[in-house]
C-alpha cells in the first residue's frame, strides 16, 4: 500500500491536486530534467493521481520537487489527464496558496522553478496572488484554418507558457449551459490547427464580450478536452500578449479577463521586446484550499493507476 499526501484547491473554480509527499523519485538535476524522467518512467503515477476513480478530467495535479535553483522555494512539475503540462497559472496560484496554508511560506516574493523556467509569485495579505510569468508573445496574426464542420476560422497564434490558438469569431454565445457546443467547436479547431500547420497547438482559446464587468470573456480548452473553469493563467498571458501587439492595452494597465462561470484574472504587462512582441505578463487571481487527503496506491486494486 503506497501512500500520497495531497492538497486539493481550486483558483476561480478549476481544481489544483498538489502533491506534497509520496511521489516518484525523479533523480535530481533542473525541473526540466525531472519532467523528463516523470513524463518517460512514471506516468501511470500521473494517472493514478488524477484520473479517475481518485480523479477527474478537469483536474491539474502538480508534483512539488526540488529545484535546482536554490532562490527557489520550491520546484513544481504540472500534469492534466492526458500528459504533463509545460506551465499553470491556475495551478502556480494554487501552488502558492497552498504552501502558505501548510506554512512554509508568507506574505511576500517566492520563486518557484518549472520545466519553462523561473517563474515569481506574490503573495499579497489579503490572500491573492499574483505570478510573473514567462516572457510570452504573439507567433502568428490572423492564422486561418479549414475546419470540418464550422468552415474557415481565424485566430492568433500565442505563446504564454502554453501554445494557444485564440479565435474571436467563431459565432457562438461564451455562455456555460453552451459548455458542449463551445467544446466540441473548440476541439474541431485544435484539430485543424494541429493538421494545418501548427501543431504545438494544445489550447484553444474562444473569446468575445464580458458579461461581468470585465475587458473579455474566454472559454478554454485544455489538452483532455476538459474546459477551464478558471480565466486561465497561461491563456490570459497569451491574451495579453496579443492585445499589447494590436496596441489594445497600455503598459502596465489592467486586463480583467473573466472565465467561463464568469471569474476574474486581472492581468497586466512590461514590454520586453517590442520588436519582437514579447512581452513579461503578471496575473493575479485567487485560491481557496479545500481538502487535505491520503491518496492509497493498493496493486490488488484493478484500477490503482486509475483509468486511462
Amino acid at each position: 500500500m503506497h501512500r500520497i499526501q495531497v492538497i486539493d484547491s481550486h483558483t476561480g473554480g478549476e481544481p489544483t491536486r498538489i502533491v506534497i509527499s509520496g511521489g516518484p523519485d525523479l533523480g535530481g538535476g533542473t525541473v526540466a530534467d525531472q519532467l523528463k524522467v516523470f513524463r518517460d518512467q512514471h506516468d501511470k503515477f500521473r494517472s493514478a493521481v488524477v484520473n479517475e476513480p481518485r480523479g477527474s478530467d478537469v483536474l491539474v495535479g502538480a508534483l512539488l520537487c526540488p529545484p535546482a535553483d536554490k532562490t527557489c522555494v520550491t520546484g513544481v512539475i504540472f500534469f492534466n489527464n492526458v500528459g504533463v503540462l509545460a506551465m499553470c497559472g491556475h495551478g502556480t496560484i494554487g501552488l502558492i496558496v497552498t504552501l502558505a496554508h501548510l506554512g512554509r511560506i508568507g506574505p511576500g516574493e517566492h520563486r518557484i522553478e518549472t520545466c519553462v523556467g523561473v517563474v515569481t509569485a506574490t503573495l499579497h495579505a489579503d490572500g491573492s496572488v499574483s505570478v510573473a510569468n514567462v516572457p510570452s508573445w504573439r507567433q502568428v496574426k490572423a492564422a486561418t484554418v479549414d475546419v470540418p464542420g464550422l468552415g474557415k476560422i481565424s485566430g492568433d497564434l500565442a505563446w504564454g507558457g502554453n501554445w494557444f490558438f485564440l479565435v474571436e469569431n467563431h459565432g457562438l454565445a461564451l455562455d456555460l449551459k453552451n459548455v458542449e457546443q463551445l467544446t466540441d467547436a473548440s476541439w474541431r479547431i485544435r484539430q485543424a490547427v494541429n493538421t494545418q500547420g501548427f501543431p504545438e497547438v494544445d489550447h484553444v482559446e474562444l473569446f468575445g464580450p464580458p458579461q461581468s464587468g470585465g475587458h473579455s470573456r474566454s472559454f478554454v480548452l485544455c489538452p483532455g478536452k476538459a474546459y477551464d473553469r478558471s480565466p486561465c493563467g497561461t491563456g490570459t498571458s497569451a491574451k495579453l500578449a496579443c492585445v499589447a501587439a494590436d496596441g489594445k492595452l497600455a503598459e502596465g494597465a489592467d486586463w480583467i479577463q473573466e472565465s467561463i462561470l464568469g471569474t476574474k484574472f486581472t492581468g497586466r504587462f512590461r514590454w520586453l521586446d517590442r520588436a519582437k512582441g514579447e512581452i513579461a505578463p503578471v496575473i493575479t487571481g485567487t485560491a481557496s484550499v479545500n481538502a487535505e487527503a491520503t491518496l492509497l496506491l493498493d496493486d490488488k486494486d484493478p484500477f490503482c493507476w486509475g483509468i486511462r
